[in-house]
Order: C-alpha cells, then structure tokens, then sequence
C-alpha cells in the first residue's frame, strides 16, 4: 500500500492517532479520536481506493488496540448448546443497510446502556448488491461507530442469508456455487466470524420423502460449511447456521429438521465443527406483508413451532436452538415471545429501514422515489399499486443515494440515530439480552488479528443480480 494515503488520514486525525517505531497504530489521545473517527468511516465508504483502503486499515488496527475484536459467537452457542447458559434470551442479529456509522453508533449506545454483550451485526448477500457495501466497508464502519461511542469487546459480525440462487444454480451450479465461495472468501478475510449458509432455496417439496426434500439443501449446506472451515483465521471457529424452511414458504416441522440433520451428517465429514444454529419457517415474511396501500399487514409467527424445533436442536444436535427470520415488522407485544420460545436468533431488518425513511427529508424521498419509477419500473409487478412498488422496491435506492444519506444535516441524522436507539433499546430488553456482557466473556475469547496495510487492497466487484434473493 502507498503509505501517503496512510499519512494524510492521520494528519487529518489532528492528534489522535501515529504510527510507532514498529509501523504499528497508536491511539495518541482517545478523545480527539472519538470526535474526528467519522473522518475515517467516510474515507472507508467514499474515498478513492487507496484512501479507502488506508482509513480501513487504521479502523482495524486501532480497533484491535483498543480491544474492539471482530469474533465468532460460537463459544456462546455450544455452551448454549450443552445447557450451560441460559436459554431465555434471543440474540438479535441486526441487518445495517443504510448510515451504517450512524447506525452502529445508535446501537453501542443503546447496548451500552444495557450492559448487552449477545448482539450480532449482520448483512446478506442481496444487501451487500443493492446497499453498495462490500463486507470490508460494512465491518469499518461498524468499528467506526464502535469507537465513536467508546464500545469495547467482540464484535459479532455475520453473514446473513449467503444464499444459493436457484435459477442460477439449476441453469449452472458451479458458477452459483463459486459466487458463494468467492464471497465467503471476502467476507471472513474482512472479519465476518459468523456465516448463515442459506441454500434451502433448493428445498424442493415436490420430492417424495423428506430426505430427498432436504438432500440438495443438506449436502450443499455441508460443502459450504466444510469450505468455511479451510478460510478460518487461526484460533476462530466461525460460527455457522443453516436453513431448513425458505421464508415466506410453509412452516418447518420437526420431521424436517431431522431429515436435514441427517443428511447433513452424511455429507459433512467427520471430525469437522458443524453448524451451531439452525433457521426455521414460521410465518413470517422478509419485509413484511404489503397491503395496497403501502402498509403492512398483520402477520403472526408460530410460537409453538419455534419453541418445539429449538429444543428438538438443543436436545438432539446441539446446537444453540432455532432462529428466527424477517421478524422486524413483527407487532410490538411478539417481541418478548422470542425468549419465552427459547429462540436462540432473530433476524431484524426491514422496520429499521423503515424508520430512516419515515424521517428523511419530503424533498429527499421525492427524489428517492422519482428515482425509482425512473430507474426501477421493470420491478413494478402488474398487480401492484404505486404504494406498494415503492415500499417494496426502495431499499434499491440505498446504493445509489448512500453518499447523499451520509451527507445529510447532522440534526436529520441524530433524528434518526435517536428513534434507532430507542428501539434497539426496546428490542434488547424485550429480547432479553441486557447484562449480557458477562455470559459472553465467559464463553467468548475473541483472537485479536494483526492485519498489513497490504491486505486492504479494495476489491472491485461488478454488481451482481440479487433479485432473487432472500434479505
């Protein structure tokens, strides 16, 4: 790497950082740090490749000195898993697709508050497309906002939903299947410790027996999961979850899971860790469900179902129970429902959009949508109302328009970071996740990683096709 990149990101740090004898990043003065650290995130999400990578690799190192660690929650899960924790607590796994600094920083502060330790930061394949956030900008910014709000310990970082294609893959699997590879490559070399595989895209129900339903899911699952294992950085075991149920199809069931289990212990060879957390149907929808007028439906989940299979992957596999997806848009009084299921996971993304969209300025989100009945129409399915197309449809604009979002007024922003904190706070309390801190120090030692300049070289990725995948 050109080290004048380097040299002027600190120079513009005033004070807070240098570089030791060694080469090695120095926090100099933490306060100074904490006030200009945003210099640094939108350096890493705008700046030209090399300053790009530059402000990453000074976010990396100066998170490792001040024991932010990127990490795996697996430790948490197996002993989650053996019943040697807790079970009445949900961890969120939540999905940043817009302001990714001002985000991150509302959750540390609602965290923070609550003493909450079991938290996961997540982005899918189809959001890394369509938010224009490549795993090593998502993972600085969050470490940004870490900084800013003077947050300490793991960082769980995730995956969410690396999915196969199923029209790609039946048209040409191992293009598909490389896709995934590629992207688990970039993904865990930039600190993503936690991968949910997704392939039950490839679930097909037609088949006569629950194993031939599984089978392809299953054994895809396995090889996927054996492929994590050979990128692991020494001294992390990433945690990985499997799907059994697509969500927005038909609730899982027990006899599911076993089939899926058994074929996935088939295919996944011995002596290898296997999948600590399994995701399950329940009824619910990514997104939620959108009615003509632009608004959501009521949907219920099946408490029973997921209480019922989360013990069943306690008890039979040991895994740390079942996972919930698309529950964001959920009513309120479910989100309590969770922990008294024993959900190990809940996935959250869509309300959080919708709370930034709700906020943004009329002139803005004009421009949003104009944009969208311009640029996206051929996504306008013909029995939708122009309500519910741009609903559905404007989380295609947050690429597009992320610099204009990071470049709002601080007021429209704080406004936002504001309702996210209140929420997040509601959510981890609801969850049962408060004071979790300890119980996450007690089974989770993260491996602090020393990273060159040279390994933050910014991959030039062309924009892949996500339309037919899940968030």
């Amino acid at each position: 790497m050109n080290t004048v990149p380097v040299l002027t990101l600190i120079d513009e740090m005033h004070g807070a950082l240098r570089l030791g004898a060694a080469g090695d990043v120095e926090v100099a003065d933490e306060a100074v740090l904490r006030a200009n650290v945003g210099t640094l995130a939108r350096a890493s999400a705008f700046g030209e490749p090399e300053r790009q990578a530059a402000a990453r690799w000074l976010l990396w190192e100066t998170s490792r000195t001040l024991g932010i660690v990127p990490a795996s929650i697996q430790g948490l899960y197996e002993a989650r898993g053996r019943g040697e924790t807790p079970s009445r607590f949900t961890v969120p796994a939540i999905n940043v697709r817009a302001l990714a600094f001002d985000f991150g920083r509302a959750v540390f502060r609602a965290a923070q508050a609550r003493d909450v330790g079991a938290m996961i930061f997540e982005i899918a394949r189809s959001e890394i497309g369509y938010t224009g956030q490549r795993p090593g900008e998502y993972i600085a910014s969050l470490m940004a906002a870490a900084i800013h709000e003077g947050y300490r310990g793991p960082l769980f970082v995730q995956g969410d939903h690396f999915q196969i294609s199923a029209s790609r893959y039946h048209e040409d699997p191992d293009t598909e299947m490389g896709a995934v590879r590629e992207l688990l490559e970039e993904a865990i070399a930039s600190g993503f410790y936690n991968i949910d595989v997704d392939t039950s895209t490839l679930v097909d129900l037609d088949l006569p027996t629950l194993d031939e339903q599984q089978r392809l899911n299953a054994s895809l699952c396995a090889e996927l999961t054996a492929y994590i294992r050979q990128l692991e950085p020494a001294g992390v075991t990433v945690s990985v979850g499997g799907e059994i149920g697509e969500v927005g199809g038909k609730n899982s069931t027990p006899e599911e899971l076993h089939a899926f289990m058994g074929e996935l212990g088939r295919h996944l060879d011995d002596g290898l860790t296997g999948l600590s957390k399994i995701s399950i149907q329940t009824g619910t929808a990514h997104g939620g469900i959108v009615l003509e007028d632009g608004t959501l439906a009521d949907v219920s989940v099946d408490f029973d179902t997921l209480a019922s299979l989360s013990a069943i992957a306690q008890a039979d596999y040991g895994m740390a129970g079942a996972g919930q997806h698309g529950a964001s848009t959920l009513p309120e009084e479910a989100f309590g429902k969770f922990a008294e299921a024993d959900a190990c996971e809940v996935h959250l993304a869509t309300n959080f959009q919708n709370m930034m969209f709700d906020r943004l300025p009329e002139a803005l989100c004009e421009e949003i949508f104009d944009w969208l009945r311009a640029e996206q129409r051929q996504h306008w399915k013909a029995d939708e109302t122009e309500d519910q197309f741009l609903y559905s449809n404007r989380k295609r604009a947050l690429g597009p328009f992320k610099e204009r979002l990071w470049g709002m007024d601080d007021a429209v922003r704080a406004t936002i970071r504001d309702a996210w904190e209140r929420q997040f706070g509601f959510l981890f309390e609801r969850l049962n996740v408060a004071d979790t801190r300890g119980l996450v120090a007690e089974h989770v030692t993260p491996v602090p990683i020393a990273r060159s300049p040279e390994s933050f070289g910014v991959l030039e990725m062309a924009m892949e096709d996500v339309s037919d995948l899940a968030d």
